[in-house]
């Protein structure tokens, strides 16, 4: 089994799943999370239930039991992606955060290079974003997201063909700074880049999903998305650098 963290030490990285209904995606998905982590040194993993209506807490507290690495945090009803992963990041102990879907489709063995890149980087790139390859969604899944990601880049200039992927790995202090709201998750590179930090990128590989059924939709989301991308580009047009302090007062 892979090193755990001790009471007294910090995780080198602290990765978040959001799940809802995934309970035949978490144990085999577990698997490779641990087997890719082992080479990471010290980790822990954060798995936030979103009101799931299925076997998913049970079969999490059973695989916690075993594995004192692995924190469960649960919301009592479902409130979306962005507060899942909120509610993981804010549970994180490491100042280097990586996040990664729960349906089995992200890759989790690209989680490695992905911090040694960050690591790397220095203190002035906030976010590794994931651009997938090889996607295994419906052809119609694919177009939608190319049309989004378009728009998206042109309204944004975010430099990012692909935010919808679920593996990142960025800093939790930057994460936090961003202002919350229901699908933060979804424009992350353009929010961390008005945080006054630079955005990489990292090739990753697509998979198929393990079992179930996705938990998100599109036309019910359609909209809604619209309506984000123009708050999101109000946002940053109505950015105001924060004054640097010469002295201190007297």
């Amino acid at each position: 089994m892979t090193e755990s963290v001790p009471p007294d030490g910090l995780p080198r990285l602290s990765i978040v799943v959001p799940v809802r209904n995934e309970e035949g995606n978490i144990a085999p998905l577990l698997r490779d999370i641990e087997a890719a982590c082992a080479q990471t040194g010290l980790f822990e993993v954060i798995y936030v239930d979103d009101g799931s209506s299925d076997g998913t807490a049970g079969v999490l507290a059973g695989l916690a039991a075993t594995r004192p690495w692995l924190r469960v945090v649960g919301h009592a009803q479902s409130c979306g992606q962005s507060a899942a992963v909120r509610s993981g990041v804010r549970a994180a102990r490491a100042a280097i955060v990586a996040t990664l879907d729960g349906d089995g489709q992200n890759d989790p063995s690209f989680l490695p290079a992905m911090l040694a890149q960050l690591e790397a980087a220095g203190p002035g790139v906030g976010l590794i974003q994931g651009q997938r390859v090889g996607r295994k969604d419906t052809g119609f899944k694919r177009f939608q997201s190319r049309v989004a990601n378009k728009v998206r880049g042109a309204v944004l200039k975010d430099a990012t063909r692909d935010t919808g992927c679920g593996l990142k790995c960025f800093r939790r202090e930057a994460y936090l700074a961003l202002p919350y709201f229901d699908a933060l998750h979804r424009f992350m590179p353009a929010l961390i880049v008005r945080e006054g930090y630079a955005v990489a990128h990292h090739d990753v590989r697509d998979r198929q999903r393990i079992s179930g059924v996705s938990n998100y939709g599109f036309f019910d989301r359609l909209w809604v998305g619209m309506l984000d991308l123009m708050g999101v580009w109000w946002l940053i047009r109505r950015r105001r650098r924060v004054p640097q302090l010469r002295g201190e007062a007297r």
